[in-house]
């Protein structure tokens, strides 16, 4: 049985917003990473206890849920994603 899919707010919010082709290579990286496949990599550092999946030019944040679910937490273009979750993050935390 595949682990449910938790998609955040802003996961689907962002990615309702992309063009058809994207749009499905994202929806794609998420149909098989319930399949454990994936260009998936644990993050280090501030960001431990995270993992991201590539979609090509996008990264998914994401973490295992106690229930085994996967929850996509945040997404973003390569170049931003780490630096915005991190933010975002420590946003949270302070408030």
């Amino acid at each position: 049985m595949k682990p449910a899919l938790r998609p955040s707010r802003q996961v689907i919010e962002f990615v309702a917003r992309l063009a058809p082709e994207p749009r499905r290579a994202v929806k794609r990286a998420l149909e098989d990473l319930r399949d454990g496949k994936g260009d998936i990599q644990a993050l280090e550092s501030n960001l431990a206890g995270y993992h991201r999946l590539r979609a090509g030019k996008y990264r998914i944040i994401f973490q295992y849920a106690r229930d085994g679910a996967i929850e996509a937490i945040f997404i973003e273009e390569r170049a931003l994603v780490y630096d915005v979750f991190e933010a975002e993050l420590v946003r949270k935390l302070k408030s």
